[in-house]
């Protein structure tokens, strides 16, 4: 076994926190942020500087929590044999576990770094620093977040990203569902023969153990695609309405957005392609952005 397949098993098996198919993505952003920095010659990096960066980072593309612990995948992204941390002198710990406090990391110039064995991977072939990211996107992110994800690290030598090959029975088996249309805004576009911009939505992640069946499944346009893997909206699991986060702001396009707060779901075909209430549970308590706007109704 090469070096680069026994770090892309430890990158494909980071210990995140897990409860009823929630996780949290720290660790993933840390390692992308790392690879990013990496890509600009940075290895050594303080973690007064990874701190703001990262919650930057959770804010977009993490799940929505009170507070937002930078301090833990620091420190804890050491466990999978990935990431070594220094300081000057020895670091206060917790009391009740063994990570170190985040006012300790600070005060003592706390610096993290990837192993000797990751950063010699690295430096071997540029190409590693690709692989590796592709595979820490694939395995903890929708694909359609993964270019944004890119980007937002600094990864300039970029990764390889895109709809996964594994997907197309399944885009086929919901866009048949839903008759080739968006079940938000109705979308169905042809150029010729071809769809052109109506793609099929996994309610709950893959990477969380969606499985690929239709009640997992929502045709959406390309706008309403990004924007529920984001969190933006969501699909309540009684009636199927759709429900529109206080986050959202903007101009027209917020506007347009709003147009369908409170509107039913566009229903598929059959009873039995419906969304399955798991499915929309999970979306609303790991992805959606809460609090959700009142409803007409509530009014």
């Amino acid at each position: 076994m090469t070096d680069l397949q026994s770090l892309l098993e430890k990158f494909s098996k980071l210990r995140m926190w897990r409860h009823g198919g929630r996780t949290a993505p720290h660790k993933p952003l840390l390692t992308l942020y790392a690879l990013g920095q990496f890509s600009q010659g940075r290895h050594a990096l303080p973690f007064v500087e990874v701190d703001p960066a990262l919650r930057a980072l959770l804010r977009v593309f993490g799940p929505k929590r009170r507070s937002i612990h930078t301090e833990y995948p620091f420190w804890r992204l050491q466990n999978d044999g990935l990431w070594t941390v220094s300081a000057d002198g020895p670091l206060g710990r917790r009391s009740g576990n063994t990570d170190a406090r985040k006012s300790e990391l600070i005060k003592k110039n706390a610096v993290g770094t990837f192993t000797d064995e990751v950063l010699r991977v690295l430096r071997s072939d540029p190409d590693n620093l690709k692989v590796i990211a592709s595979t820490v996107l694939e395995n903890n992110f929708s694909w359609t977040l993964h270019q944004d994800i890119v980007e937002a690290v600094g990864l300039n030598q970029g990764a390889n990203v895109g709809q996964p090959e594994g997907s197309r029975e399944f885009r086929q088996r919901v866009l048949r569902a839903y008759e080739s249309r968006c079940c938000v805004c109705g979308y169905d576009l042809r150029l010729g023969d071809a769809l052109a911009g109506v793609e099929a939505a996994h309610i709950m992640w893959p990477q969380a153990g969606g499985p690929d069946v239709e009640s997992n499944g929502l045709a959406l346009c390309t706008l309403h695609h990004k924007v529920f893997d984001l969190g933006a909206f969501t699909v309540t699991p009684d009636e199927f309405t759709l429900v529109f986060s206080q986050d959202i702001s903007g101009g027209t396009q917020k506007d347009w957005l709003m147009a369908f707060h409170g509107r039913s779901l566009i229903r598929p075909q059959s009873e039995s392609y419906l969304p399955d209430r798991k499915f929309l549970n999970w979306h609303q308590s790991t992805i959606f952005r809460a609090p959700g706007r009142d409803l007409p109704h509530t009014f």
